[in-house]
């Protein structure tokens, strides 16, 4: 007979933060996340300095996440870890550390796919948040992922569009590097954007031979030699008009994202519309999807800001479902680098 209460202790180690979080059936009671700030000197995730830090990590973060959800090692069911996608030695930690400590405490073992959690996180149970009805779209944007999903389920997700080249979290950090701002640059525009003029440049919006697919890597060239124009006519230029580049930078990329979700929704005729991922943090982005409410008769749904980042909340909640439906792991499933959403 199924249990009425579930503990689940989760672990997220997919890139550069370190996270262990305790799920009591569909809610969290803790969700401890350590971030790894040894990248910004080199302006971007170094993969060895990740796998060593998450080794640090990982056991007082886990520690950490029992003593704030009040209970011992011993009061677990599960344990669920992200099998991929991500880096392959920051995945082998928290996947090697899983699977120990499933076989130690005999109870069972749950690979995540990374993905499908960003999208999970919606049915989180939270006060005063209502999770989104199936069918809905999904905006998945992060660092590495820039994709618009049809959920019918909760293991069901269809790709409608994506990047053919560089994800939008890519395109964010790229053109914050061009304005000589530190790694990770994308908040930083964010912060910038909101003091300048949105309009004050104009870039040109990529085009794709796929309707619903996108492209930065052309826009990211434009900006580049826009500032290099500017700057020959005036050496102190990006400095002089920071606020400004920023805000029309942001406005750029916002509007092809929000372009490619209207006309998805046209397709479909799907008017639940969620985001997802570290970028949906970007206010932006969370500003102009709460417009459409009134002007397109949308009904969105916006993660809190905790679990748009790479957190073990979203990892547990998908282990909870998977649970329920008793899809376990043997002890030698196996990480992996690249994972297809439905995976």
């Amino acid at each position: 007979m199924q249990k009425k209460t579930i503990h689940i202790l989760s672990i997220e180690s997919s890139c550069d933060d370190t996270s262990a979080a305790i799920l009591r059936n569909d809610t969290v009671l803790s969700n401890v996340v350590a971030n790894q700030k040894i990248h910004a000197a080199y302006g971007g995730v170094v993969p060895e300095l990740a796998s060593r830090a998450h080794q640090q990590n990982i056991v007082p973060v886990v520690q950490q996440a029992l003593e704030q959800a009040g209970i011992t090692k011993n009061n677990l069911d599960a344990i669920a870890f992200t099998r991929g996608p991500g880096l392959m030695g920051s995945l082998l930690v928290g996947t090697s550390f899983a699977k120990s400590l499933s076989i130690a405490l005999d109870i069972p073992l749950i690979s995540v796919n990374h993905m499908q959690a960003h999208v999970l996180a919606h049915f989180i149970k939270e006060e005063n948040y209502t999770a989104p009805d199936f069918p809905f779209l999904c905006l998945t944007i992060s660092g590495g992922h820039t994709q618009i999903l049809r959920i019918t389920d909760y293991n069901n997700f269809e790709i409608l569009g994506e990047t053919i080249d560089d994800a939008v979290g890519e395109a964010f950090d790229k053109s914050a590097k061009l304005l000589g701002l530190p790694y990770p640059g994308g908040p930083l525009i964010d912060k910038y954007a909101k003091l300048g003029n949105k309009t004050a440049y104009k870039f040109t919006e990529p085009r794709t031979s796929g309707v619903l697919d996108f492209s930065f890597s052309g826009l990211k060239t434009a900006i580049l030699y826009f500032l290099q124009k500017e700057q020959k006519k005036d050496p102190n230029f990006i400095n002089d008009h920071l606020n400004d580049i920023c805000a029309s930078i942001q406005h750029t990329i916002v509007n092809i994202l929000m372009k490619k979700m209207m006309e998805a929704s046209k397709i479909t005729g799907i008017t639940n519309i969620a985001i997802a991922g570290g970028v949906s943090a970007n206010s932006e982005i969370r500003d102009t999807l709460k417009s459409y409410e009134n002007t397109l008769g949308w009904q969105t749904y916006i993660p809190k800001f905790e679990y748009t980042t790479d957190n073990a909340a979203m990892i547990g909640i998908v282990g909870y479902f998977k649970y329920l439906n008793k899809d376990f792991d043997k002890e030698n499933t196996l990480a992996t680098s690249r994972l297809d959403i439905n995976e």
